[in-house]
């Protein structure tokens, strides 16, 4: 689904749809209360959001576990694998697996490091610790209270910020902020702040300030190309912009829901448009894991990866885990 336009402002509709959240962060509340942890043997990091929607979690869970690796750790991932059929715990192949078998999500991060898509993220651990991770780097999961979290890195999209600021299906908000925040150690804000939502962040959190960074070389191949692009992610206008500013020329924009399975039609339309426009077709890496498979090779990526403005801050969070 996309998210409502409502989501982005109060009014009436908000205002009618508040006492459900207000029921929904009542059942999230309650589910914490009898729902007794496990704690891993090994360090459990957390990326999560206070947000549904794409606030940049993967590519900061792939940022944390590079930086755990190259301080002698051996990460593996734990994702749901969202909008993927296996239950699990099962350990990607993005030779074997698809998208529609272990989500788009967990194919990117296998990319970077063992992972195991698990609904049972405890069994999906045991598996992992089983395997020989040393620590955990959990993709989501901020609001499950299955597995207890050593470090929590709450992220948040500068320009969207948290919405409306309320309560699902009222705003995009999980839960209350005040709650996120409390259990939480730190705030990754990707990109500028657009709405001032860092004057909100608790002193006590550690403010991280990054931006998704283009690969340069996808940059360079970019730059003064007539391009069409498509992106099924949270906020497919972040990915168009990210274009813009790399020098591409977007003479055509195509927004899908976040996590979209893509049709051989609806591509094959794309691309004669693209054709007849004389435009490079161009989509983000985790669209192109939904891509059917034979027209994969004829979309442009444009990669990116998280850059901190202090990445030694980060490294002073991990250096703290337990060993």
């Amino acid at each position: 689904m996309r998210a409502p336009e409502f989501w982005e402002r109060r009014g009436l509709l908000p205002a009618l749809l508040a006492p459900v959240g207000r029921l929904y962060a009542l059942a999230g509340r309650l589910r914490w209360r009898f729902v007794r942890p496990w704690r891993a043997p090994v360090p459990v990091v957390c990326i999560g959001a206070l947000t549904v929607g794409g606030s940049g979690k993967t590519p900061t869970a792939i940022a944390v576990a590079r930086r755990l690796a190259a301080l002698g750790r051996t990460p593996h991932f734990i994702t749901r694998g969202y909008k993927g059929r296996l239950a699990g715990p099962v350990r990607v192949d993005p030779a074997s697996h698809s998208a529609a078998e272990v989500g788009d999500e967990a194919l990117l991060l296998a990319a970077a490091a063992p992972t195991w898509v698990a609904r049972n993220r405890v069994a999906g651990a045991k598996a992992a610790i089983d395997a020989g991770a040393d620590c955990l780097v959990l993709d989501d999961g901020f609001q499950n209270p299955r597995l207890v979290k050593d470090l929590s890195l709450l992220v948040i999209d500068g320009g969207q910020g948290v919405g409306n600021g309320r309560l699902l299906p009222a705003g995009p908000l999980r839960e209350t902020m005040a709650r996120g925040f409390a259990r939480a150690q730190a705030v990754v804000m990707i990109g500028k702040d657009a709405t001032g939502i860092s004057a909100r962040v608790p002193r006590s959190l550690a403010l991280l300030r990054a931006r998704l960074a283009p690969d340069p070389e996808d940059a360079a191949a970019l730059k003064n190309r007539r391009v069409l692009a498509l992106a099924g992610i949270g906020r497919p206008a972040k990915f168009f912009d990210s274009l813009a500013e790399i020098g591409a020329k977007v003479i055509s924009r195509n927004p899908f829901p976040d996590h979209h399975p893509y049709a051989t039609a609806e591509i094959d339309k794309l691309l004669a448009e693209a054709a007849k426009r004389d435009a490079v077709p161009v989509t983000t890496t985790k669209d192109a894991a939904r891509l059917p498979p034979a027209l994969r090779a004829r979309i442009r990526v444009l990669r990116v990866t998280l850059a901190c403005d202090r990445p030694e801050e980060l490294d002073r969070l991990l250096a703290r885990l337990r060993q």
